[in-house]
């Protein structure tokens, strides 16, 4: 039994959802929301500031800032809040309420930015409003998720060891496209230790992490406005881009399962469901993570008035909530390991 002084202390690190009976394909779901700050951000979170702590640029005096949709507000919010540090998270309107009265909740201040940068987006208007705090008085201390390499290395050292450790001959690995923070972690990971598994990162359509036209993105979590910093895509063997409509659809059809998940989990299942689709090979072991859980989207996705202003009238009438990824993979040159080769190992299972 966990005993913890702390709220960081504690993240359930083992625990796996199997989605065949949902989808009809073996993928394996890591659960990463069972935390007290709700999500796989608490991880980066942790890292950013234990390194901030060592290198001495916190201090009792320090005010921590950070640009966030959401769930790294909360981590960082709830690890202030323990600390003793203030914290002022800097967001957009796409942020969810519940989120944006969570972090106030734990004591953070929160502001969120009226303008958007006509070329960078809402998130460049975020960055230039930390970017001139940081300028306008030296106690704000930006730990800069988008750049920090603590933000990738504590999935390095956290969540790439926990999926080896539970799946010894993993064949597939779905990952999330936002800052990239967990898609490189895990990717830098599996090259060293394990270089025939497939690397695919999941990313939304009308994000330009990889490329590509911006467009109308309306769930916070994956995609950027701007090419990741962090991102070197020599780690990745295929990126699939998945329509916020299949997300949705997506949600919905595994919270009529029972498992409520947050948007960036719908779209790395829509993503990782149509690939399998594609790749139709027996005894595969395929596992995708699931950054957060449900509940602080209920007045958005999963809300009808808010999906139908959206989406239209009709965004949860198909049947064809399958969820298919409708721009399809962006295949990357380099490795493409036989999957067919193994068989399925039952101590692949979690």
């Amino acid at each position: 039994m966990p005993v913890i002084s702390a709220p960081y202390a504690f993240n359930e690190s083992g625990l796996y959802v199997d989605l065949q009976s949902i989808f009809g394909h073996a993928l394996y779901l890591k659960c990463e929301g069972f935390n007290f700050a709700g999500s796989i951000k608490l991880k980066a979170a942790n890292e950013m500031v234990r390194l901030a702590e060592r290198d001495g640029l916190l201090t009792q005096d320090s005010i921590l800032v950070e640009s966030s949709s959401g769930n790294l507000g909360v981590a960082l919010s709830m690890i202030a809040a323990s600390k003793g540090y203030r914290f002022l998270c800097v967001t957009d309107s796409r942020c969810n309420l519940s989120t944006r009265l969570l972090m106030e909740a734990l004591g953070s201040e929160v502001h969120v930015v009226s303008e958007v940068d006509p070329k960078a987006g809402a998130l460049g208007a975020r960055i230039d409003y930390v970017r001139e705090l940081c300028a306008s008085d030296e106690r704000y201390v930006w730990l800069s998720q988008y750049t920090n390499p603590g933000n990738w290395r504590a999935h390095y050292q956290t969540t790439g060891p926990e999926i080896a450790g539970h799946f010894p001959r993993l064949d597939v690995l779905f990952v999330g496209a936002g800052t990239t923070g967990t898609l490189m972690g895990c990717a830098r990971y599996f090259r060293e230790r394990r270089p025939s598994v497939r690397i695919v990162a999941v990313d939304v359509v009308g994000s330009v992490a990889f490329g590509g036209e911006p467009g109308r993105r309306m769930i916070p979590g994956l995609g950027m406005s701007m090419r990741p910093p962090l991102l070197d895509e020599s780690y990745v063997d295929e990126v699939i881009r998945v329509e916020e409509a299949d997300t949705i659809r997506t949600c919905h059809r595994l919270a009529r399962r029972g498992f409520l998940f947050g948007g960036s989990t719908g779209t790395v299942v829509s993503g990782a469901v149509d690939w399998l689709n594609r790749h139709d090979t027996p005894g595969i072991t395929a596992v995708g993570i699931a950054p957060d859980l449900g509940e602080r989207y209920l007045d958005t996705m999963y809300q009808t008035n808010w999906l139908r202003d959206l989406y239209g009238e009709h965004i949860l009438d198909s049947e064809q909530q399958t969820t298919v990824g409708s721009h399809g993979p962006s295949p990357h040159p380099g490795r493409t390991p036989d999957l067919g080769s193994r068989g399925h190992n039952p101590s692949d299972r979690p």
